[in-house]
């Protein structure tokens, strides 16, 4: 039975694409695409003009984060603004620029204040958080991870015309200076100076582009 249901619709997708080019499928994909943009917008703060949203994006505390003209990202985006966690309460925030584009699978969390500049390129499976599930102290470690208190170390500030390359991580209190590329993997645990490549874990400098 299963061998038949496979090989009927493997025939009806033969079927399909003999009627229906590639190019119709993906205009098709763009359409959809854009109603979901115009729908999950709602859900920001602000957005700017020209924005493009895969889907799906997985969004919470969107009235906090304000984004600006043509934001464009791949599917499975994941932005946190947490305003509680247990009996904390913060005031969270994410701004992020104008002609910002995000691949797949990153993930941003704030519960102080996440700022991405213009034309930032972001690479897949990046990771930006501002806080971790409590500090290295005796009194948070006898605690089960997810019931330690979150903290912060300060805000995060990435500024325009950084590339962040594949499965980068930038971790609270970090500042990456404008024009600065950060390569693939790399753990950002303190501050980038602008016009440099940083690599490694932890991130070290090196080359000073200018």
């Amino acid at each position: 039975m299963k061998k038949l249901l496979r090989s009927f619709v493997r025939q009806f997708v033969k079927f399909l694409s003999s009627i229906f080019t590639f190019q119709f499928f993906q205009n098709l994909n763009v359409r959809k695409n854009s109603y979901y943009t115009i729908w999950i917008s709602e859900q920001f703060k602000k957005i700017g003009d020209n924005a493009g949203i895969n889907k799906p994006i997985y969004l919470t505390g969107g009235k906090y984060i304000t984004i600006g003209n043509n934001f464009h990202c791949d599917h499975r985006l994941r932005m946190d603004a947490i305003d509680s966690y247990n009996n904390q309460v913060f005031i969270p925030s994410i701004v992020i620029g104008d002609n910002v584009t995000i691949q797949k699978d990153c993930h941003i969390g704030a519960i102080d204040k996440i700022v991405i500049g213009d034309n930032v390129l972001m690479g897949s499976k990046i990771f930006i958080s501002d806080h971790s599930h409590g500090d290295i102290s005796l009194s948070s470690i006898l605690l089960p991870p997810v019931d330690r208190p979150l903290v912060s170390k300060g805000p995060i500030y990435i500024e325009k015309n950084v590339w962040l390359g594949e499965g980068v991580v930038i971790l609270s209190g970090v500042t990456i200076g404008e024009n600065s590329i950060i390569g693939a993997n790399s753990v950002v645990t303190k501050s980038v100076p602008k016009n440099c490549v940083v690599a490694g874990n932890p991130a070290q400098i090196i080359k000073e582009l200018i």
